[in-house]
């Protein structure tokens, strides 16, 4: 798996909060298992490692995953990727 830059990370981690945002269902799961509240999503919003929650939380479950892929477009395994350049990602090696 091949990491995307972290710019194109970030990008693409805005556009799952957008997404999430319209999520009338899952955006309460989001705050709630985040502890995040509204002024968080506006003042965070540019934050790498708050981008970084987001993908997490949509990691989560393949349906979530599934459903924003679908709705923007994009390969099954961008997020992932996305995940992986932002701060955290980084493959944990137990060797």
């Amino acid at each position: 798996m091949t990491p995307l830059s972290r710019d194109s990370a970030e990008l693409l981690a805005i556009e799952a909060l957008s997404w999430l945002l319209g999520e009338e269902e899952l955006l309460p799961v989001f705050l709630g298992s985040t502890g995040a509240n509204a002024a968080d999503l506006r003042s965070r919003s540019s934050d790498p490692e708050f981008l970084a929650s987001v993908l997490d939380f949509l990691l989560i479950d393949d349906g979530w995953i599934q459903a924003f892929c679908r709705a923007r477009e994009y390969e099954p395994d961008f997020p992932l990727r996305a995940r992986a350049a932002l701060p955290g990602g980084a493959e944990v090696n137990w060797t």
